[in-house]
């Protein structure tokens, strides 16, 4: 078996696709966004991706029958004229160093084979505590893309991240504009980092509606982040209610 092996299903005649990347990560933000775009969308399945490089094991689904984890590109043609969508999601990222580089290159060389005229990557910004309103934090491949993801109501704070993208959604942008000329940007919203987090995921595709000018329901997500919210409530309120301290019985003889 070759390291990774790509296995493409249709071939597509596709208008400036724009390549969207949210891989398993801090929160799952960028996961949970990607694929919830791929299920409103009702995208199509393009190409499934396997690889050493990911954990030796399968998934059982609810009927019993096993998969292979892999990673995958789902496309959407958009009519009127506007860019086609690709979504890359998947069920790990690269297990190793050496991994993380071979699979984006691999997913790079792919894009760069269907013209792929702009890339976002998806990730979770950690901020080690609820937050009520994420944010969505960026990273540029260049200065041109400031005030576009200004005016959609993305922030770049001097200092945040501090040291750096880590992982898929850093790696994959940055080879993407050093060695393949495609320029982006990483979405990063805010998220505890606690669990899978559906209220910084619903921030990020709120962002990417307006940006590729996309209608997409997010009425799943807000239900999904109002369960969130109701079970850190109640989380809190437990913490909270043990550090109280107990009444002092002591003056009954």
């Amino acid at each position: 078996m070759e390291k990774i092996v790509v296995n493409q299903y249709k071939r597509p005649r596709l208008n400036n696709p724009v390549l969207i990347g949210g891989l398993p990560g801090i929160g799952n933000v960028g996961k949970i966004a990607a694929e919830y775009l791929i299920e409103k969308m009702k995208m199509e399945k393009l190409v499934d991706i396997f690889s050493q490089y990911f954990p030796p094991q399968v998934f059982i689904g609810e009927d019993g029958v096993v998969h292979l984890v892999r990673n995958s590109i789902y496309y959407k043609k958009i009519p009127k004229g506007k860019n086609d969508l690709l979504v890359l999601v998947g069920d790990f990222q690269g297990s190793t160093q050496e991994g993380q580089y071979e699979l984006s290159y691999k997913i790079l060389e792919f894009a760069q084979k269907l013209n792929v005229s702009a890339l976002y990557t998806l990730g979770g910004y950690s901020t080690g505590k609820i937050v009520e309103t994420p944010r969505v934090l960026g990273a540029v491949t260049g200065v041109e893309f400031v005030n576009l993801l200004e005016y959609y109501g993305v922030v770049f704070p001097k200092g945040e991240p501090g040291g750096g993208i880590v992982g898929s959604a850093g790696v994959i942008l940055g080879m993407a504009m050093e060695l393949f000329n495609i320029r982006g940007a990483c979405l990063m919203g805010e998220t505890s980092g606690y669990f899978a987090d559906p209220k910084g995921a619903k921030e990020l595709v709120k962002v990417l509606s307006l940006l590729l000018d996309v209608n997409v329901d997010i009425k799943e997500l807000e239900e999904r982040s109002k369960q969130i919210e109701q079970i850190t409530e109640k989380m809190q309120e437990d913490v909270q209610g043990k550090n109280q301290p107990k009444d002092d019985l002591g003056y009954f003889g």
